[in-house]
């Protein structure tokens, strides 16, 4: 081979190889949920209203927030390991601490502890899993990475939900069935390709994340539809029991799992079925799909139809799974790998920030003014971003979505 010639292009990789990358992001959105059952035992035991749960969810998402401000650039720099490993370790300590909770300061830690454990793999992990695929197949490697994250969001609450209804030890069951599951992702994630990027390093190590500027208008685009998508499948994982219980009537765990699991099932199989979409196509049915489920979310909030709660819900994961897919792969297909990571922190932080704001402000307003009324209010507020959101992405220029 002579100095002229490039060196050969590694040969793609087979999907099953993707889907193994893949599988830490599960991994540690499984445990990202997998509490949101189990909050109705907690309050049974620990005694905190509507408002307090909200709390404890947003301190997640303040977790999250703090980690994506340096996982991103950290793996970039570093490689994927060096990040994904420690966080793993985090997941492992908060599973410790939720299985011998008997307070809201327990609770509060072990949702930070996963939230700095999330804000990793949304970052180190989606773009380990675009360097196992390649280049060549990056919406593969979007697809399937979203896809993981939904996956494994909606895994957590129903297998939590069944194994405490028919286990004893509920808390300790579930946590340590979640133990082995993040054992099991780390040993793959020592199995990942050891790459570090050849670039040298510039800025500070800890900031806001961002994309080169010249993408920065692929990232509003993705913002303006995957946050309100993930804001409303936030407040049905955070108020969805509270509304199953004081609009319908029931308190079983196995229902609120497995509404989880169905909102998470459609984001799922939203994204396969939407795969060959174009990116405008695919960011527009998000935006429609999230103003469709708060359209739903105040008929349920007023006539406590079941019927209109799951359409939430699923309306809710389609809506996020779509977004998130067109997100990833408006960014994925322009961003250098170098800045891989740093892009999927950078759109995970402005959807996380609206969903840190948004249901914890629904539930305080629920505990002053009921629950129909804090849903209402909710729903209304997003479904005007969800529209606003569309509306960005219809006058956005063609060459920004190509």
């Amino acid at each position: 081979m002579t100095a002229s010639t490039p060196p050969p292009s590694p040969p793609p990789a087979a999907t099953a190889r993707i889907w193994l990358a893949a599988w830490p992001v599960a991994a540690v959105f499984v445990l990202s949920n997998a509490a949101t059952p189990l909050y109705v035992l907690w309050q049974r035991d620990i005694g905190f209203s509507k408002g307090t749960l909200t709390v404890v969810f947003a301190f997640y998402i303040v977790g999250l927030l703090g980690s994506l401000l340096v996982s991103g650039v950290l793996s970039d720099r570093l490689g994927r390991r060096p990040v994904l490993l420690p966080a793993l370790a985090l997941a492992l300590a908060a599973c410790a601490v939720f299985a011998t909770a008997t307070s809201v300061a327990a609770l509060v830690i072990a949702r930070l502890f996963t939230g700095v454990a999330v804000g990793a793999v949304v970052s180190a992990g989606m773009a380990a899993v675009a360097d196992v695929a390649g280049p060549g197949r990056r919406r593969t490697a979007a697809l399937l990475a979203s896809c993981a994250m939904v996956f494994g969001a909606g895994l957590g609450p129903f297998l939590a939900a069944v194994l405490s209804e028919t286990l004893p030890g509920p808390t300790v069951t579930v946590f340590a069935v979640e133990a082995v599951l993040l054992l099991s992702a780390a040993a793959v994630v020592l199995r990942l390709p050891a790459r570090r990027p050849a670039r040298t390093a510039h800025g500070p190590w800890i900031r806001l994340p961002a994309v080169p500027r010249e993408h920065r208008i692929r990232l509003v685009l993705g913002v303006a539809v995957f946050a309100p998508g993930i804001t409303a499948t936030s407040f049905v994982l955070s108020l969805g029991p509270s509304l199953l219980a004081g609009l319908l009537g029931t308190t079983d765990r196995t229902v609120a799992g497995a509404m989880a699991f169905l909102m998470f099932a459609t984001a799922t199989g939203a994204q396969f079925a939407a795969r060959r979409l174009g990116r405008r196509a695919l960011l527009l049915a998000g935006a429609l799909a999230t103003t469709g489920s708060m359209a739903a979310l105040v008929t349920a909030a007023h006539t406590a139809s079941a019927a209109a709660l799951i359409a939430t819900a699923v309306l809710a994961g389609a809506g996020q799974g779509l977004g998130q897919l067109g997100g990833l792969t408006l960014l994925g297909s322009a961003v250098p790998p170098d800045r891989a990571a740093e892009a999927n922190a950078a759109l995970n932080t402005g959807g996380y920030l609206l969903a840190a704001v948004l249901p914890v402000s629904a539930g305080y307003l629920s505990d002053a003014a009921g629950l129909a009324t804090g849903a209402t209010v909710f729903a209304a507020v997003l479904g005007a971003l969800a529209v606003a959101g569309g509306g960005t992405v219809v006058a956005a220029r063609r060459d920004a979505l190509t």
